[in-house]
């Protein structure tokens, strides 16, 4: 029974005070339904606005505690429905908040009431999305690209970023054509943008998507399973009729049912078409398309060229960040050497056959051919098997098949991006403020600071308040609050809710009030751009002094990470000369 703070234990308790039921972390995870009878449906799961999207790792002080924080960090999970806990790779414990106050709640509980004891936090880890857009048709003075007559590059960034690697080959459309090592498969890819709709549809079914994936990879173990309930699939006709709808066109005749997989992790909001001529299956059926041994081989290669797509979209090349909205398409997919190889082999192991049989029958004679071998110096048909095989070996020097198809697919998707108008997306926040109309200047100069953007503003009916709805990068939301508090003396406070990915502009906001042209270009979100006409090193200037807050965001990932960073320390250095002398 519980009265306030405090729980009695009487056998039975009165009607007015509410219940409650100890005994019950180790099978309840976030929420369930407690009822005595077996048929009671169980209530829906409670929906949450807010997404966790702030990560921080955590250890303790002393690593002999490692086993208390782990048991606190499962107690917080229990008790806080919107907070998530991961173990990486690495074997770091990661703590995902939806935000800087949710983040220091969660860890004052942890410290306080879970694991009770002293632990060390990192800095906070905010995510990022990269992807690819068309070609801009306008450069940043919005002018059309091509009919001006372009100057000297002093930055060379831009064709650096185009090199292309030995052994690749790229043709005007962006199609990337790759062989593996040992020169026995050859793999095309070309990616292509998504449209937004069709990433958002991927997105919200992302639960039935792992379904499917759990679904096909238990058809191909050869596992009983159970078949879909008719609700799910219901779904899944509805999930590929959105995507017949949004994919039309000459460019995507067909795509929905040649997709392969999805990506990152088989369930993220990318795809991989496959149009080659030999399909090995389809998302859809999780079976082969052709029922035959050579079906079954391609499947099993089919494989690794999966793992290779899921690799690549694990990690893209700008920062090593997910990629979000990217479509890779298969082109070719050539085993002919591979075949080629494979029957050459068999007919080698044949003659070796028939050589041992015939060596078995003149065994009687050993002694005398081994004595006219060393007179006439001639090599036997053993001899020559032997250098057929040792020919063999090094053409596996390179390692399995498998294993080049998953790192030549990886590299083919990454040069296919970078063939690509590469474009960081960075998380937003949707940020709803109430304020008087005295500090309503101060709150858009905060904003304004931390790359924010007003998209509405209203007057509250029968009172002297504004409601302000602007979207915030999640990346400049740490000390927002406090920040806009202490600017108008605490008359706004803002509320901040995770809404979107947005691709991040290269120019400060500041910079679109005085141009506001540059909100109509595409070159606009470009982190490599750099001046390159008449135009723009007017508007810009020489070196481009404007910031760009996407190759910021860039570098500080690929710093955190360890990557490399091309960036200049000193750049057009000029000698200073002091007026004074020295005393």
């Amino acid at each position: 029974m519980a009265e306030g703070v405090s729980a009695l234990r009487p056998e039975k308790p009165p009607d007015p005070y509410p219940a409650r039921i100890g005994g019950l972390q180790d099978f309840v995870l976030k929420s369930a339904t407690l009822c005595s009878l077996p048929s009671c449906p169980p209530f829906v799961p409670l929906n949450f606005e807010a997404t966790p999207i702030v990560r921080v790792a955590v250890e303790p002080k002393h690593p002999s505690e490692m086993p208390q924080l782990v048991k606190g960090m499962k107690l917080l999970n229990q008790a806080d429905p919107c907070v998530q806990i991961l173990i990486q790779e690495t074997g770091e414990h990661v703590l995902v908040t939806a935000g800087e106050v949710h983040l220091q709640r969660c860890l004052d509980d942890l410290k306080e009431r879970f694991a009770k004891m002293e632990i060390s936090v990192s800095e906070p880890i905010i995510p990022f999305r990269e992807t690819i857009t068309k070609p801009p048709k306008v450069d940043m003075v919005n002018e059309e690209i091509g009919k001006q007559q372009k100057v000297a590059v002093i930055h060379q960034t831009k064709e650096d970023q185009s090199k292309i690697p030995e052994g690749i080959q790229v043709d005007s459309d962006g199609l990337v054509t790759m062989t593996t090592p040992n020169k026995l498969a050859t793999l095309s890819v070309r990616a292509v943008p998504l449209p937004e709709e069709v990433t958002q549809i991927l997105e919200e079914n992302s639960d039935l998507i792992r379904a499917m994936e759990q679904f096909t990879s238990s058809l191909n173990e050869g596992r009983n399973t159970q078949v879909f309930h008719q609700k799910t699939r219901e779904k899944i006709g509805e999930f590929k009729e959105k995507l017949e709808q949004h994919l039309t066109g000459r460019k995507w005749r067909n795509a929905v049912d040649q997709i392969w997989s999805f990506g990152p992790r088989k369930c993220g909001p990318n795809i991989l078409v496959n149009k080659s001529e030999d399909s090995p299956n389809s998302v859809w059926t999780g079976l082969p398309v052709k029922a035959s041994a050579e079906a079954g081989r391609y499947r099993d290669l089919g494989n690794s060229i999966v793992s290779g797509f899921q690799l690549a979209a694990l990690s893209g090349p700008m920062c090593e960040e997910p990629l979000m909205g990217v479509c890779f398409v298969l082109e070719k997919w050539d085993l002919s050497k591979l075949e080629e190889q494979g029957a050459s082999d068999k007919q080698n192991q044949e003659q070796s056959e028939v050589v041992k049989e015939g060596q078995g029958d003149v065994e009687t004679w050993s002694g005398r051919d081994e004595i006219q071998e060393r007179q006439d110096g001639c090599p036997k048909p053993m001899e020559k098997s032997a250098s057929q095989k040792g020919e063999s070996v090094l053409a596996d020097c390179y390692g399995p098949l498998s294993g080049q198809l998953i790192a030549t697919m990886k590299e083919a998707c990454r040069h296919a991006l970078q063939v690509k108008p590469q474009r960081l997306m960075a998380a937003m926040y949707t940020c709803d403020i109430m304020a008087t109309s005295d500090v309503l200047g101060r709150v858009y100069a905060v904003l304004s600071k931390r790359e924010g953007r007003v998209l509405q503003e209203e007057m509250k009916e029968g009172t002297d308040m504004f409601i302000i709805r602007a979207v915030l990068p999640v990346a400049e939301s740490f000390g927002f609050a406090d920040e806009i508090r202490k600017r108008t003396s605490g008359l706004a406070s803002p509320q901040l809710v995770f809404s979107h990915w947005e691709v991040q502009a290269c120019t400060p906001s500041s910079l679109h009030l005085q141009a506001p042209f540059l909100r109509t270009s595409l070159s606009l979100h470009d982190p490599f751009w750099v001046p390159t006409t008449e135009e723009e090193y007017l508007h810009f200037g020489e070196k481009a002094d404007s910031e760009n807050q996407a190759r910021k965001y860039m570098n500080a990932v690929r710093k955190r990470k360890g990557l490399y960073v091309e960036e200049k320390i000193v750049e057009h250095a000029e000698k200073q000369r002091t007026l004074s002398k020295n005393k």
